[in-house]
């Protein structure tokens, strides 16, 4: 389908249209205040950036997309497969007070809630049921996708507010693509163990290294959890550094893109 790149100044983020109308995006580096290695758009509040510009990103991001930071709710991700429903009691969870439990994936029916994940090669996964009224945002990365989260996200809102998976819309955000996830067996044998004979064709051996689509495979769970309308953004974060924050590209010395989705209150 396609993502579309959306511009507000200097501020870039993209967007899919398979989740219009609600307000969402997916993070780049460009139109924030940070500074030095973090410039400019970091997002990541643990990344040594001066919490006045890491609130005044969120401000400037906030304003093109629609929503408050301070309604956000963030993960403390540990590269699980747990999922967490969340409300506005939560808000403020890790942007104005620190965020206790670990957790890489978000689900929420009520307005005005912001999730977050965040990301800096891993896979960002939004997802939106225009039919029961939820949204979700999970991260995922290797781990995280041999544990096939995104396929539980759509099976806890369907526990959780009777979505029907046929229903849910999902996008899956820009991350580090196969031209530059290299790795040893270790990977490529995760994703055999977690989908079978269905991983060979996400997995590309190269001499003694692997290169795996980890797009194609979060892809694959959730068409596995019955969702069937997927959209998938064609950007490397590897490859593109200059535009995406990459950990394979410059290790720590990065900020950290955001993917964040929620639900209009005035369209309940």
């Amino acid at each position: 389908m396609g993502f579309y790149v959306n511009h507000s100044g200097d501020l870039e983020y993209l967007t899919s249209p398979l989740l219009a109308p609600v307000p969402h995006c997916f993070s780049t580096r460009f139109g924030g205040v940070s500074e030095g290695e973090l410039a400019s758009l970091n997002l990541g509040v643990h990344r040594g950036d001066r919490p006045k510009n890491v609130l005044e990103n969120y401000r400037r991001l906030g304003q093109a997309v629609g929503f408050d930071p301070k309604r956000t709710v963030f993960t403390k991700q540990v590269h699980s497969d747990v999922v967490e429903r969340v409300g506005a009691s939560d808000c403020g969870r890790g942007l104005i007070v620190p965020v206790e439990n670990g957790c890489d994936g978000l689900i929420t029916n009520e307005p005005e809630v912001v999730l977050t994940v965040f990301s800096a090669d891993c896979t960002p996964v939004l997802l939106y049921d225009p039919v029961a009224r939820a949204v979700g945002a999970v991260h995922a990365g290797w781990r995280g996708t041999a544990l096939k989260i995104a396929g539980k996200a759509v099976m806890r809102m369907a526990e959780e507010f009777g979505s029907r998976p046929e229903n849910i819309r999902a996008a899956i955000g820009p991350c580090i693509s196969q031209c530059c996830f290299e790795t040893d067996a270790d990977v490529p044998n995760a994703m055999r163990e977690a989908f079978g004979e269905a991983a060979e064709a996400s997995v590309r051996p190269v001499g003694e290294k692997y290169y795996v689509n980890l797009k194609a495979l979060n892809a694959l769970a959730l068409r596995q959890a019955g969702v069937c309308q997927i959209d998938i953004a064609e950007e490397c974060t590897a490859c593109r550094p200059d535009r995406f924050w990459s950990h394979r590209r410059v290790g720590n010395r990065r900020g950290s893109l955001a993917a964040m989705i929620l639900l209009r209150g005035d369209a309940l």
